[in-house]
């Protein structure tokens, strides 16, 4: 029932019912016209004919014309007249038929006064001084009759029939009442075709509008070469939809920024307890050693000048490692966080690699490694951070040395480039020979402060943050990294930008 109702509310059914009633009130207005007016005229048209033709009668009769009664009697015929003349002293002098002579011989009275013409129902429909023009009804027929008198002193009678005229409006009537129905049809036909061209867009953009409402501004209208105002309405549609689209980007995006200012504002915050609780936790044994040492060193403990200078060294060394601890703590939570801007620049990266080695020459020695394999010949232009390229690389060649061992009786550490030119990126692997991980460590090695060998990190100096540092560097870079087992040994690599030559 609600769709019947919404059909019948449409556009296309109020302009269907639209056309139709003006149909109705046309074809209405135009037998109401035919039925007044059309008579109207006929009969005033009949009038005008009656007099034209007593006027010429009478000039005929004044001109003395020999051929008056023929030509009289050639407009009877020619204009459906029925004309009969008498003399001053009714003698007949010329009728058309023996019936309107005998009808007005019946309708004149004794004294012969010209304003009375006939005792039946009669209708005045003009009158001058010589001329009385009447509607009369004769034996079911409606006439129109002329009775005057002419200059020479003759009475004359001029009839013609009306009943033509009735049928004829009457028939016209019938005609206009099919026509109106056919019109009606061919309007409900002609309706329904433009109606549908008419519609049509206006659907298409009620249909746009509604997935405006939604927030979907993928739909336009299809604008075409005509400017009628449904176009233009498609076209500020289409603006409006832009502009709507654009600002609701503009809000989404305001949004996205409000967001990441509050995650910001949070991430500040848990860097800010990360730090401490980080700082807190890994201080604790220098701290305690400092303090054990200088407690040592106040109480006089050992008294000779060797215990003395050991127990300085050691909270040296802790001071130290607790400085390098905090800076890099620090430095952690900038790269992670957002908060380091890269100074990106072109340099050889064989030449940084070359240069690692070099600085580690002694660490090497004193691991008894027996060969450090960098065979890259060509020279390879990276695009990054020179500085922190260089942190990654050195983590990872560091970490190589302290664990590098003997296997198979092959001790060594191999570093390889392999570039890749479709992505324009250049893959750097550090391997060592040695112990493999599991695949639980494989992935906890990036994380702070995690530890394989938990006895040995002290030991060597490490901080236990070194892979995080890694992590945060390459995450920056939005760049693979990572490491896997080998057959004999454990292999890290990093990808980096490379430059075209």
């Amino acid at each position: 029932m609600k769709k019947v109702n919404e059909k019948f509310k449409s556009v296309r059914m109020k302009l269907f019912f639209t056309l139709s009633l003006i149909v109705i009130l046309i074809v209405a207005l135009l037998i109401i016209m035919n039925s007044m007016v059309l008579e109207m005229f006929y009969t005033a048209n009949k009038i005008f004919a009656l007099k034209k033709e007593y006027d010429i009668i009478n000039q005929l009769y004044n001109n003395s014309n020999p051929t008056v009664l023929t030509q009289i009697k050639r407009d009877a015929l020619a204009n459906n007249f029925d004309i009969l003349i008498e003399n001053e002293n009714y003698i007949l002098v010329f009728s058309t038929n023996e019936s309107f002579t005998n009808m007005i011989n019946q309708n004149n009275d004794i004294n012969n006064n010209l304003k009375v013409i006939e005792r039946k129902k009669s209708k005045v429909l003009y009158s001058d001084d010589n001329t009385l023009i009447r509607k009369i009804s004769t034996n079911g027929l409606n006439c129109i009759l002329l009775s005057g008198k002419l200059d020479n002193g003759y009475k004359i009678y001029i009839q013609i029939p009306i009943s033509a005229i009735e049928e004829s409006v009457r028939i016209s009537n019938n005609l206009l009442v099919i026509i109106g129905t056919i019109a009606i049809i061919i309007a409900g036909i002609a309706a329904s075709y433009a109606s549908k061209k008419f519609t049509n867009p206006i659907l298409e953009l009620n249909n746009i509008t509604k997935q405006m409402s939604k927030l979907d501004f993928s739909r336009k209208y299809d604008v075409t070469d005509s400017d009628d105002e449904i176009n233009e309405l498609g076209k500020n549609i289409n603006t409006m939809s832009e502009k709507l689209e654009g600002t609701i980007k503009q809000l989404r995006n305001s949004n996205i920024i409000l967001e990441r200012d509050i995650e910001e504002k949070s991430k500040i915050d848990e860097m800010r307890k990360q730090f401490i609780s980080d700082v807190s936790h890994e201080l604790k044994t220098p701290i305690a050693l400092i303090q054990g040492y200088a407690e040592g060193l106040v109480e006089n403990v050992n008294a000779d000048e060797e215990s003395k200078k050991y127990y300085a060294e050691v909270i040296l060394d802790e001071s130290n490692k607790m400085d390098k601890l905090v800076r890099q703590l620090l430095e952690l939570m900038k790269l992670e966080y957002g908060k380091r801007e890269f100074n990106n620049e072109q340099f050889n990266i064989c030449e940084l690699i070359q240069e690692v080695i070099r600085k580690c020459n002694v660490m090497i020695e004193e691991k008894e490694i027996k060969e450090v394999i960098f065979n890259q010949e060509n020279k390879i232009m990276a695009y990054a951070d020179e500085f922190y390229i260089e942190q990654v690389f050195t983590n990872y060649f560091t970490n190589a040395i302290k664990h590098t061992k003997e296997v198979n009786g092959e001790k060594y550490i191999e570093i390889k480039i392999k570039e890749n030119p479709e992505k324009q990126t250049a893959r750097i692997s550090v391997f060592n020979t040695g112990d493999t991980l599991s695949d639980e460590d494989l992935e906890r090695i990036w994380g702070r402060f995690y530890k394989v060998d938990e006895s040995r990190h002290r030991a060597d100096g490490g901080t236990g943050i070194g892979l995080a540092i890694v992590k945060a560097i390459m995450n920056n870079y939005n760049l693979k990294y990572g490491a896997v087992n080998r057959e004999n040994g454990i292999e890290f690599y990093f990808d980096i930008k490379i430059s075209k030559n």
